[in-house]
């Protein structure tokens, strides 16, 4: 029999992988419990108690479908950032946007692969989806630990490229550009390119990273992507939105999973929106868990760099082997990090902001790691 695949030549082509391994993986392969879990960037303090008594009383309803128009929520959202709710579009966390916007610009029939601007090691999900779409990804190196809007910029104009991807904090190394220049950077941008600007930290970093929604608003080929998955504690509701504008937002209905939102996390997220002073609490405990990794680091002879986001990357001073045997050193001691994937980054290692007892974990094994190596 002659061997075929029932796949398209694209999906055939790609590896079946996932672009992190998760903590319960580790668990399943090691047979040992994470006790100290701060590597994902998740908010280890949790939801606020009245965001868990919405999700709770929501429960009862779970026979019935979300609206598949999100209209509460939208409401909840546009009263909180001031816009209108034509403004908004709603998905199973940004890492859904990312994938349903990969697919509103770029095309996997066009003769040659659409080329998609990201930097060289930044968020690895954009890159997942851009290659499951069909696009050629354009990568743009850091420069002194931040993403190089200059380098993206040039990268757009050479190319051509019909999108761009820029996080504001960024992830991996928690850096941050101040808003003035993020919206240069956006109107430098030719009118054929959507921005993709992702801002799921923005809770945590200073407010002046942060252009005003009506600085970007009236600009169509600028999509500034958030989350209920990081300050406000809620990553496994899968919760996100996109604020553009309404044309552009109207774009995202022709593709959605109408029906992909759950009424528990929306219950959840429309709660959190009306429980700021419980917010205000969690960013205070972010900001001094970020100090305390901070002095962690400095008292085993490690550099953290500055952070706007719930996690602190520490540079290790050396290369990514040696980065790699404290990730894998410290989860033997039940404490759960990551590090970045490429060089130079990958020099360093990531730990999320966390309650105390986790802290607690870090700083007794790190320095026996550190010992050991």
């Amino acid at each position: 029999m002659t061997a075929f695949s029932r796949f398209t030549p694209l999906v055939s082509s790609l590896p079946s992988t996932v672009p992190f391994v998760g903590p319960e993986a580790l668990e399943r392969k090691s047979g040992s419990a994470v006790k100290a879990r701060i590597g994902a960037n998740e908010n280890g303090f949790g939801p606020a108690p009245s965001v868990l008594a919405a999700m709770t009383e929501a429960a009862a309803g779970i026979w019935k479908y979300a609206d598949p128009e999100n209209f509460d929520l939208k409401a909840a959202l546009a009263a909180h950032l001031k816009c209108r709710p034509e403004n908004l579009a709603i998905g199973e966390g940004v890492d859904s946007l990312l994938g349903q916007i990969v697919r509103l610009v770029i095309d996997p029939a066009s003769s040659t692969p659409m080329p998609v601007v990201n930097s060289f090691g930044g968020y690895p999900t954009f890159n997942f989806h851009v290659a499951g779409f069909g696009g050629r990804l354009v990568t743009v190196p850091y420069v002194n630990d931040r993403e190089d809007l200059n380098g993206l910029l040039d990268a757009v104009r050479r190319e051509n490229a019909p999108l761009v991807y820029f996080a504001n904090p960024d992830n991996p190394m928690g850096s941050w550009w101040e808003a003035d220049e993020v919206v240069a950077f956006a109107r430098a941008l030719p009118e054929t390119t959507l921005l993709v600007l992702d801002e799921a930290y923005c809770e945590t970093g200073p407010a002046s990273a942060f252009p005003s929604i009506d600085a970007l608003i009236d600009m169509p080929n600028v999509v500034r992507t958030r989350t209920f998955s990081k300050a406000y504690g809620m990553a496994g509701a899968r919760v996100g939105y996109a604020i553009t504008t309404e044309g552009t937002a109207k774009a995202f209905d022709k593709i959605r999973n109408h029906f992909g939102m759950n009424r528990i996390a929306v219950a959840g997220a429309i709660a959190a929106l009306k429980d700021q002073a419980y917010l205000d609490e969690v960013v205070a405990n972010i900001k001094a868990s970020r100090e305390r990794i901070a002095a962690i680091a400095a008292a085993n002879g490690l550099s953290a760099l500055p952070s706007a986001t719930n996690f602190v990357a520490i540079d290790c001073g050396r290369d990514a082997a040696y980065a790699r045997a404290i990730v894998d050193g410290l989860l033997q001691h039940g404490v759960f990090i990551r590090m970045p994937g490429v060089e130079p980054l990958s020099r360093c290692i990531r730990i999320s902001a966390g309650p105390e007892p986790d802290m607690a974990l870090l700083a007794t094994a790190l320095p026996l790691v550190l010992k050991s190596l």
